[in-house]
């Protein structure tokens, strides 16, 4: 059962599900959520089911996701009792890759991490997108600063044809967690243990005090370059 929110968390909802709503109308077709579990997945997946939003889900197993991830799908699942599809990379491309560059391979350069992410997040994301008329992200301006020029809907550039709509896109991280102790929604276990951005276990990693949010995501490269290929910068 929903609880009375505070005035700014009020506000903050308000938002989003305006965002949420233009976006579903502009689409005109189906929608799903990109969903890897995050506290911002969570929330949106809350605002779609409160408010009767025809949201769907959808995630990507890369093969290297942490324990706690599939635990969280499965309380998010239950809690809601939604449908997940899941998407797989191709089994063949990450036996070549794995066969002929290693197990980390893309801890050696730029090119050769974005090549992992490309079989493992990317291919699997186009198959993902495939009948949709848009899609949510829970990206957000303050996340990192390849995100600090983000807009709630836009065309997605990569994906022509297809509107992408990120309804948190203005929310700061204390409002994020505002959200989820006054709704008492799921939260995955590694946000409690300073991870605030997750991805695949070996590319993720705690932050520390003063650190950038996504510091922890593939921490040896510049920060102008986190990105895995799901968003263009």
């Amino acid at each position: 059962m929903q609880v009375a929110a505070t005035a700014e968390t009020t506000r903050c909802i308000k938002s989003a599900v305006d965002i949420l709503t233009r976006g579903i109308d502009r689409a005109g077709g189906p929608v799903n959520l990109a969903c890897s579990f995050s506290l911002e997945d969570t929330v949106i997946i809350d605002l779609a089911q409160s408010h009767g939003l025809p949201v769907g889900i959808f995630a990507i197993d890369t093969g290297r996701l942490p324990e706690e991830t599939y635990q969280m799908a499965e309380l998010v699942r239950e809690r809601y009792g939604v449908e997940i599809d899941w998407y797989f990379p191709q089994a063949t491309a990450v036996q070549r890759l794995e066969r002929e560059n290693g197990l980390f391979s893309f801890r050696n350069n730029l090119e050769s991490r974005k090549q992992c992410c490309a079989i493992r997040k990317v291919e699997p994301l186009q198959r993902a997108l495939r009948g949709l008329a848009g899609w949510v992200t829970g990206m957000r301006r303050e996340q990192s600063v390849t995100r600090s020029e983000l807009v709630s809907i836009e065309p997605d550039r990569e994906h022509p044809g297809l509107l992408k709509i990120h309804p948190l896109y203005g929310w700061s991280e204390e409002e994020l967690w505002a959200y989820a102790n006054e709704f008492r929604i799921p939260v995955h276990p590694l946000h409690r243990k300073n991870y605030p951005s997750i991805g695949c276990a070996p590319c993720t990693r705690a932050v520390e005090p003063g650190e950038d949010i996504r510091a922890g995501r593939w921490w040896w490269e510049n920060s102008e370059h986190k990105e895995c290929g799901l968003h263009r910068s």
